[in-house]
């Protein structure tokens, strides 16, 4: 067994932004800017390696968010979401091995982008109806699967939370706990499936000490950001996230 952890200097230089950008949309940017760590770190590891050096920090950063934001999640939201998300969870565990990185890479991408396409050619409107219920379902249900498969859960989740308006720290705080109780639900069936390798491990250990510092950039923005600001910068995390995607589903 190798105990040892990553050796390559490459990796650290597209890992450490990687954690940080994880840390800050974990915590204050809900997931906007969270899902380019993955396919930032398989520019030089494979994706279900990446995904699995960081379910650790995954654990540390959403330990440090929900503490953070302990008192400004949406109780009902959450009671809502958590179970969609968990059989999200449980689909992608069990198709784990017969999908195609590229192919999720690619999913992802795509619906992200159209979901921004839309957001910004028909913005909604302060009478605007809040998405239906069941296509909620659908949304954090495929959030959960993206999640399990590429830590890339954020934009199906945001394309159905973003449209409820929340206040930025609402925002940030309910998603904070949704992934929380996501990724806890993961680290079975990631064990399960061998990703659990003591130097994805001995890796994770290294890029620790990260977490607590993207945690704390995102609380503090996300406290003291305009909402405008705020939802622009989602859209932003948006666009990187989608085209990323999708680029890796071509390449």
């Amino acid at each position: 067994m190798n105990f040892l952890p990553i050796t390559d200097p490459y990796f650290y230089l597209v890992s450490v932004p990687a954690v940080l950008l994880l840390g800050v949309s974990k915590s204050g940017f809900g997931a906007g800017f969270g899902s380019l760590a993955v396919p930032l770190m398989a520019l030089t590891v494979t994706v279900p390696q990446a995904a699995a050096i960081l379910m650790p920090v995954l654990l540390l950063i959403d330990l440090f968010g929900i503490t953070a934001l302990r008192k400004d999640f949406d109780k009902a939201l959450l009671k809502f979401m958590i179970p969609f998300g968990l059989l999200g969870t449980l689909i992608g565990a069990l198709l784990f091995k017969l999908l195609a990185a590229p192919v999720v890479a690619g999913v992802v991408g795509v619906l992200t982008l159209l979901f921004l396409a839309q957001r910004l050619l028909f913005p909604p409107h302060a009478d605007s109806v809040p998405p239906p219920r069941w296509l909620g379902g659908v949304l954090v249900t495929a959030g959960g699967f993206t999640s399990f498969v590429a830590h890339a859960g954020g934009p199906p989740i945001t394309a159905y939370v973003l449209p409820l308006k929340l206040s930025p720290l609402v925002f940030a705080a309910t998603l904070s706990w949704f992934f929380f109780f996501i990724n806890l639900a993961k680290w079975a069936p990631y064990a399960w499936l061998g990703l659990l390798d003591w130097r994805n491990l001995a890796t994770s250990i290294m890029l620790l000490p990260l977490a607590p510092v993207g945690v704390w950039i995102g609380v503090r923005m996300a406290r003291r950001i305009d909402p405008k600001l705020f939802y622009r910068l989602i859209y932003l995390g948006l666009l990187l996230t989608g085209t990323k995607l999708v680029w890796d589903a071509f390449h």
